[in-house]
């Protein structure tokens, strides 16, 4: 997966590997912020890849916010809970701030039921999440 670079705000790099997997879009809005916008499926198949594509960005050290847009997420298992918490102590441990944007119940029920909502900054909006707190 390739990632924009920073001089370029308006890049932005997708990959999707197939009608039923998942599909990883990563934009740089603003100097310090990334979007990663995720589509399709997030199951034992395909978590490894939204894994790696946030941590990627976590571990950038240019990186200070992380947004991550779950609208186009049309399945939330129990491995994309776990890669998300993953994420989530990676960027507590960097010092990046991880924020979800996210108004679907295919992904906030799942959070939901495991009790992880509390874990996490939920915002409607990329715009609301990019926006200082």
């Amino acid at each position: 997966m390739q990632a924009s670079s920073a001089s370029d705000p308006a890049a932005a790099s997708s990959r999707t590997d197939g009608p039923d997997q998942i599909a990883v879009g990563v934009t740089h809005p603003e100097a310090g912020a990334v979007v990663v916008t995720v589509g399709g499926e997030v199951d034992m198949l395909t978590s490894p890849q939204l894994r790696a594509a946030l941590l990627e960005q976590v571990h950038d050290e240019a990186v200070e916010l992380v947004v991550v847009a779950l609208d186009g997420v049309t399945f939330l298992g129990t491995s994309g809970l776990a890669a998300l918490i993953e994420v989530r102590e990676a960027a507590h441990a960097d010092g990046v701030g991880l924020r979800l944007a996210c108004t679907g119940r295919r992904v906030l029920r799942p959070l939901s039921i495991a009790g992880l909502l509390p874990m996490f900054d939920i915002h409607d909006t990329v715009e609301a999440a990019l926006a200082p707190t």
